[in-house]
């Protein structure tokens, strides 16, 4: 496991400190006031006396593609309702379209490279303001090493009004995470393809009774969009449509096709116990 290096030498973006503030007021800020206002933002679910599972409208699942400078994939991407996932360590480019922000942990992991908290916060300066969703910088299937690390950089970006994600990773549980969940702080499923498959189903019961956005990401074939849809994910990412043309029809078809039962009737701490190998 990688080392991610300290995030104390680099600034936050110069256009941050007056959401901070409470002088400016973003998504994210609009976006709590409503939940806050309506009582949907999944506070409740921290008291076992309340059965809390009004949630907001979840719209269609969305698919994220890595950025690709292929016209043509990127016109094929835009026609059918993608949007980019553009990393830190990659260019940082919109191509016009919607977008959210990876924090280029992965990439750096299979590098063999430690966390480029330079490239984090040039990227978070230059598209943060206006990204769907900023994933926080994480150590790959770190476990609660990597979620402290996520915790200190959720303070760090303390107002920011774009929505924040969690990387999971083997080693968290349920419980781990919840108390840092709301409408405007997410899940952002990581962790090795077994463990991410194994335990997708309870993080979508937790990001359903929490009210957030609940985002899996390396997503590549039409099985695993299948297992998206029935953990009642928000949305994945793949790199697949990025490099080959042909591999956005297969996809995009599963992605249209919604889990009737995702999210259903079983219980949290059922979900959790068959997932995690726990005991009831």
């Amino acid at each position: 496991m990688l080392e991610a290096t300290p995030c104390a030498a680099l600034s936050a973006p110069r256009w941050l400190a007056p959401y901070a503030s409470g002088e400016k007021q973003g998504w994210a800020q609009a976006v709590m006031a409503y939940a806050d206002y309506y009582c949907v933002d999944g506070s409740a679910d921290e008291d076992p006396g309340i059965e809390e599972r009004l949630i907001m409208h979840r719209p269609a699942m969305v698919g994220y593609a890595s950025r690709t400078g292929t016209r043509r994939n990127l016109e094929a991407l835009a026609h059918a309702g993608w949007r980019l996932l553009v990393s830190a360590k990659g260019e940082h480019r919109t191509e016009g379209m919607r977008y959210a922000i990876d924090n280029g942990a992965w990439t750096a992991y299979q590098r063999g490279e430690p966390f480029d908290e330079a490239a984090f916060l040039a990227v978070v300066e230059k598209l943060g303001e206006r990204a769907d969703w900023i994933v926080l910088p994480d150590i790959v299937q770190g476990g609660l090493a990597s979620l402290e690390f996520s915790l200190r950089w959720m303070e760090r970006l303390r107002g920011m009004p774009s929505q924040l994600l969690i990387a999971v990773q083997n080693g968290m549980q349920l419980d781990d995470v919840a108390p840092y969940l709301s409408p405007v702080v997410g899940i952002f499923i990581g962790g090795s393809t077994d463990w991410k498959e194994s335990t997708a189903e309870a993080w979508g019961l937790l990001a359903r009774r929490r009210n957030c956005h609940l985002h899996v990401g390396r997503v590549n074939s039409a099985r695993r969009v299948r297992i998206c849809a029935a953990a009642g994910a928000d949305s994945f990412d793949g790199s697949g449509p990025s490099r080959f043309s042909n591999a956005l029809p297969r996809l995009d078809r599963a992605t249209r096709q919604p889990d009737l039962f995702a999210a259903a009737d079983q219980s949290l701490e059922e979900a959790q116990a068959a997932s995690f190998g726990l005991a009831l």
